[in-house]
């Protein structure tokens, strides 16, 4: 194998590196985690853009123009259920050899539970400015595969960790319109394992594996409209480009592709989705206030990760993800000046498309159920909880990937699979008036 190629190989496998890491189902559409606001669950996330207070920033940068000063902490934890089964997967070989591939034909939990932080604090600047910060975890998941899994060649071990902050500005432009302008950092880490093809099923398996990371930047805007019973909120957060730096380890390649073989670095490039949201909250009276949220999702930004090798040569992996609309609907009741209740029901359509999706990306259509309740603990302490029961349709895994593609030694394996599961998400937050 020629140092193009060995440089090609590299490439391949930081792309599906970043891929892996970037692809596990959450409670929200693809690898995106909404998980932002403790209150926000128990009404699945409906009201959020057009509600004021610091734990509704993620969704909008002007609901801190008159909420005073105040600190949210929040933790969600997320248990999903998943099963991920073989349905005739195969692998062909130089000569177009095609025979099944062999190992674990089910999969059980392949995506690891884990807990979603976050945190936001605002202040008023004068009568009419606020500002506030706030660390978000947008995405922040794991998933394992055992090295026997059918599903080895596209997945092992897919690690993604991020760090979101946000510093936001707020203005009260009259007793009714506020604006918000806010600047993210956002750190992204990733790793990955998974197993590569030799050149006969008779040879054991060689390994990959990869780890990157990098910080990357974008901005959000938005307003609100409060008229009486009836609050507006729209928003707008950008896609953010991000760039990874990478050390990749490809070790256990036999015969005519030992030479690929290689311990180095690269970079991969791609997209994170912006986000458009479009919010109302009716108070009927004092009591009950009705909500409702939609939001379109530009994941056709994710269209491809794009690598460079360190030495010489790189490649594309086409990901074709389309666009989504998203939408809830809910209500906060408020039983007494301590307590209020909240629900709410919500719509996430899965961007990936059914014709090339992975055992990386196992994602489907969900509905999401959710329940909460907020109790005022003292003046200045306010205690939110929330419960979500995540459906996820079942959906079938089709794709195709080549290894060593451009060579002699290209081989193909054909995954062919089903996944099906469901996730519960439990949250707990504090906000403090001060």
């Amino acid at each position: 194998m020629n140092a193009s190629n060995v440089a090609r190989f590299g490439g391949l496998t930081l792309t599906a590196a970043l891929l892996a890491s970037v692809a596990t189902p959450s409670l929200a559409g693809s690898f995106y985690l909404q998980e932002q606001s403790a209150r926000g669950a128990g009404r699945a996330y409906s009201g959020e853009a057009a509600d004021t207070g610091v734990s509704s920033m993620w969704w909008n940068p002007a609901s801190i123009a008159r909420s005073g000063r105040e600190v949210y902490v929040g933790m969600h934890g997320l248990l999903l259920d998943s099963d991920v089964d073989n349905a005739g997967s195969t692998i062909t070989y130089p000569g177009g050899t095609t025979v099944p591939v062999q190992g674990q034909a089910h999969n059980g939990d392949p995506i690891e539970s884990g807990i979603v932080p976050n945190f936001a604090i605002s202040t008023p600047i004068g009568d009419r400015f606020a500002v506030g910060l706030a660390v978000e975890a947008p995405y922040n998941f794991t998933t394992k595969y055992q090295p026997g899994s059918f599903a080895r060649y596209d997945a092992l071990t897919s690690e993604l960790r991020s760090a979101n902050v946000s510093v936001v500005g707020a203005m009260k432009v009259t007793d009714w319109l506020d604006l918000g302008v806010g600047v993210d950092a956002q750190y992204v880490k990733a790793k990955l394992t998974s197993a590569l093809p030799n050149l006969s099923p008779l040879l054991a398996d060689g390994n990959s594996s990869l780890e990157g990371d990098g910080w990357d930047y974008g901005w959000n805007v938005g307003a609100q409209a409060h008229t009486g019973r009836w609050n507006f909120g729209l928003s707008y957060r950008s896609k953010i480009e991000h760039e990874l730096d990478g050390d990749v380890a490809i070790t256990g390649l036999l015969g005519p592709i030992a030479a690929g073989n290689y311990t180095g670095s690269g970079t991969a490039s791609f997209n994170t989705p912006w986000f458009a949201s479009a919010s109302v909250r009716y108070a009927v009276n004092d009591k009950l206030t009705l909500n409702a949220q939609v939001n379109r999702i530009g994941w056709s930004e994710f269209d491809a990760i794009r690598v460079r090798y360190a030495t010489t040569g790189g490649d594309t992996y086409i990901q074709d993800y389309k666009d989504v609309t998203t939408g809830a609907v809910g209500f906060d009741y408020v039983a007494n000046d301590r307590v209020t209740f909240r629900g709410g029901i919500g719509y996430d359509p899965t961007p990936t498309r059914d014709d090339e999706r992975t055992a990386r990306i196992p994602d489907a259509d969900r509905w999401l159920f959710s329940g909460g309740v907020s109790v005022k603990a003292t003046d200045s302490m306010t205690v939110d909880t929330g419960l979500t029961y995540i459906a996820f349709s079942d959906s079938d895994i089709a794709s195709s990937h080549t290894s060593y593609a451009g060579t002699a030694a290209a081989t193909t394996s054909t995954l062919r699979g089903t996944a099906e599961g469901y996730g519960i998400g439990a949250s707990v937050g504090v906000r403090w008036a001060f």
